[in-house]
């Protein structure tokens, strides 16, 4: 049974209780929305230059806690060590990079008859932030470290499976000087904590990351209270191969295996052209067998577990036993774990091939030219990423162009950086997080007119 009041964190590796929770209620967030409230009033008041200081004091101490947080990280949410350290690290540079835009939000002049206008780029007041429990730290930041660096408070809700990391970052900010309640973190239960952050009317904006049907349900709470939502949601990517690409680099399994598969910018759909079909199937069958799937405590592994019982029987679900299938191997327990796989006879139309599985589950599946490649990249309700490779320059422009999707990259796979904007068409989410506007998404645009009229003589 469920616990109201309490949250247990479980390692997905071993299936232990590494730490309960306090679970905050509905009466908790109102009491910390009147808190941010106030300390937004006073953050809003400090010079743009303080601001950036105390928000690389922030970043120093995250890099020198790099460790702890990303132990912290492998324990509830079973990431590869070397994958925590990367997010810890993420989080980090995103605040320097964050802090140095305090000093850049830049209002206009605007000339018009009888005066000037002059424009303020004003913060929104006490943000809501809601994350995942894929990437706990750094998705976390994106919502939270810009708004800040605008001049904002924020009320973190993170995940109820992964709170540890960003209750942490919460004490590191007071540590660095941040002003008290100006970031607080609630961990709690979507229905109970979350929904009453997003229905709070003193919480100006929500930025949600998580499920298309759930962002579905936040975006309708908000238009009640005609209040602006950044969400980042599901995603179906592909992974389009040219015969004339780099095979060795455009298969890599980690494609769509990197935080065993929990990702949304997974390249779960390897498109690959006719001629070299069969050579990829046998480049897969091969490298799926090499992946290394345990401990992720252990500098050795490659990918470690899934985050739950019910997301292990998610991901079993799309993968019958006898489905025609590629197959590495993986621990049988205790533990959430699944083995690396690549569908082969999977329908363009089917499950597998258009639903987000949220595993480490991929479908492999031919297209004839570059007109096919495009068709059957768009067939999904979703539009976050994707890769493209060929060597034929032409090509990847003209595909690239084509391929409706936030985020493409071209003989690569990589999605995000935080200095570039990220976020999707369709389903897959609405406005965008990272790069040189995320502060600009947390202010509003304030105009006032000066007349430079003289008095009537």
């Amino acid at each position: 049974m469920t616990d109201p009041h309490e949250l247990r964190v479980l390692n997905p590796a071993t299936e232990e209780v590494v730490a309960t929770v306090p679970a905050a209620s509905e009466e908790d967030v109102a009491a910390a929305v009147v808190r941010a409230v106030r300390a937004q009033r006073t953050w809003a008041a400090v010079a743009p230059a303080d601001r950036a200081r105390l928000l690389r004091r922030f970043a120093d101490a995250v890099d020198a806690h790099t460790e702890e947080l990303a132990q912290l990280e492998v324990r509830e949410a079973g990431h590869t060590v070397g994958n925590a350290r990367w997010e810890a690290g993420n989080a980090r540079d995103l605040l320097l990079y964050a802090a140095g835009g305090a000093e850049r939000l830049l209002g206009s002049q605007i000339p018009a008859p009888g005066g000037w206008n002059v424009t303020f780029q004003e913060p929104l007041g006490v943000i809501g932030v809601i994350a995942p429990w894929n990437f706990p730290m750094p998705i976390a930041a994106w919502g939270s470290f810009p708004a800040l660096a605008a001049g904002n408070a924020v009320v973190l809700k993170p995940a109820e499976t992964t709170p540890l990391t960003a209750l942490r970052l919460a004490e590191l900010a007071l540590d660095a000087g941040l002003p008290e309640h100006l970031f607080q973190v609630l961990p709690g239960y979507g229905a109970t904590a979350g929904r009453a952050l997003v229905d709070h009317p003193d919480v100006a904006k929500i930025v949600f990351t998580g499920s298309t049907r759930t962002g579905r349900e936040v975006m309708e709470r908000c238009a009640r209270l005609v209040k602006p939502v950044t969400l980042e949601l599901g995603g179906k990517s592909p992974n389009i191969v040219f015969a004339d690409a780099d095979l060795e680099a455009a298969l890599d399994p980690f494609s769509f295996l990197d935080n065993s598969g929990q990702d949304c910018c997974a390249r779960t759909r390897i498109l690959v052209q006719e001629p070299v079909f069969e050579q990829a199937r046998d480049f897969l069958a091969d490298a799926l067998a090499a992946v290394v799937v345990g401990d992720p405590a252990d500098e050795k592994t490659r990918m470690g577990p899934l985050i739950s019982r019910q997301q292990l029987d998610r991901v079993r679900s799309y993968v019958p036993e006898d489905a025609p299938a590629l197959r590495g191997t993986a621990p049988d327990g205790p533990g959430f774990w699944f083995p690396p796989t690549v569908l082969t006879g999977e329908r363009p139309d089917g499950p597998a091939a258009t639903e987000e599985i949220f595993g480490p589950v991929a479908v492999l599946l031919p297209f004839t030219d570059e007109q096919d490649a495009v068709r059957l990249a768009d067939d999904t309700p979703y539009g976050l990423s994707g890769s493209i490779w060929t060597r034929d320059v032409g090509r990847a422009l003209r595909v690239s162009q084509a391929v409706r999707a936030g985020n493409l990259s071209v003989n690569s796979h990589s999605s995000v950086r935080y200095w570039t904007p990220f976020g999707g068409y369709k389903q897959s989410g609405l406005g965008r997080e990272l790069g040189p506007d995320a502060l600009t998404a947390f202010t509003q645009t304030k105009n006032v007119f000066i007349s430079t009229e003289g008095p009537a003589q």
